[in-house]
């Protein structure tokens, strides 16, 4: 592990020694969060650009610790078509459709590196059947980049809420990605982690300055990118299962509010104050309180997804089922499904 430790203390080191540069310069050029609607919980105004920290960071600690290969290339290249379009709507504001345009750039951008979904295996054949998507593996991967991007950014309403939840997956991934011995993954997901450890202090409650879309945009690329380069490259029968459950708080959760926008007649890219950090607040928690929950929740599914990994069994599949049933049932529970009284 000694060759992990270097990279994610440098990456911790960067991250906190320039997001204090960055909350200036969110100033200077008036990137600033008002709070204007009842779904903000902050009530004073704030510095975005807070993820361009992070980015540095990754970047950074990439090319001193990576092969400068073109899978890493392209991630970085399509990290940064993503942190562009983050800084733009820090500062001036973009519309879904011209955000998902960039996405779909930087998506594109990874392909042309080889970092895709070519295959899916079948979780339910005795023998890992291999189910290979030729031309398929295009929009496949475009719907796991896109998807997995925005699933962070919707659950960037608190303060440390998405860089403490990327950190766990982060960490994560990089345990799934040992049992395969991809080495430079685990590199990655460490720096990745190390990043946002780096930005926390300044991010948690308390916060004194927000990622903004320039940091939950990257946080979710980098978290799709990684997963299909550490699970979904294996040919292990678990591989379509184990990252869904890594990022388990931001899929589920984004899942349910499409199906909760789709069932009140809504758009699915409208606001509301449904999602699961705001049923906790509703429940009486505070910030702090609600925000360690789900670091807990996201813990939680980080260790079921490694010990899944390590499993790599028809039966550990047929628990990841179980799970996902019993989560769905959780939710209808909590109204997930319907939209906040409040």
């Amino acid at each position: 592990m000694t060759g992990y430790i270097l990279p994610l203390f440098v990456a911790i080191f960067i991250s906190f020694i320039m997001t204090p540069l960055i909350r200036k310069l969110a100033f200077k050029v008036n990137a600033i969060d008002i709070p204007k609607d009842e779904r903000r919980v902050h009530k004073v105004p704030m510095p975005l650009l807070g993820g361009l920290a992070i980015f540095i960071s990754v970047v950074i600690s990439s090319i001193i610790f990576l092969p400068k290969d073109k899978s890493l290339l392209s991630i970085i290249l399509g990290g940064t078509i993503i942190v562009i379009s983050g800084i733009i709507d820090d500062i001036k504001g973009l519309s879904p459709k011209k955000k998902v345009i960039f996405q779909l750039a930087a998506g594109l951008v990874l392909i042309i590196g080889d970092v895709k979904i070519d295959f899916v295996t079948n979780p339910f054949s005795m023998h890992n059947t291999l189910f290979y998507l030729k031309y398929f593996s295009i929009p496949v991967t475009l719907f796991w980049v896109v998807g997995i991007t925005n699933t962070i950014n919707l659950i960037d309403g608190l303060d440390g809420l998405a860089a403490g939840v990327a950190m766990i997956s982060s960490f994560s991934l990089m345990l799934v990605a040992a049992k395969f011995d991809y080495t430079d993954v685990m590199i990655l997901s460490c720096i990745l982690g190390g990043a946002c450890l780096g930005f926390l202090p300044f991010n948690f409650n308390p916060a004194k300055i927000f990622m903004g879309d320039t940091g939950a945009l990257f946080l979710g690329f980098m978290l799709a990118a990684i997963s299909i380069e550490g699970v979904m490259k294996s040919i292990a029968t678990i591989a379509i299962i184990v990252p869904i459950i890594i990022l388990g708080v931001p899929i589920f959760d984004t899942t349910f509010a499409i199906f909760r926008r789709l069932l009140s007649g809504k758009s699915i890219t409208s606001a509301d104050k449904g999602h699961l950090h705001h049923r906790l607040l509703d429940k009486g928690y505070s910030q702090r309180q609600t925000v360690l929950i789900l670091y807990g929740i996201s813990a939680i599914f980080g260790i079921v997804a490694v010990l899944v990994a390590k499993y790599n069994s028809h039966q550990a599949i047929y628990f990841s089922v179980l799970l996902f049933i019993l989560i769905v049932f959780l939710a209808i529970k909590m109204g997930l499904f319907r939209n906040s009284k409040k």
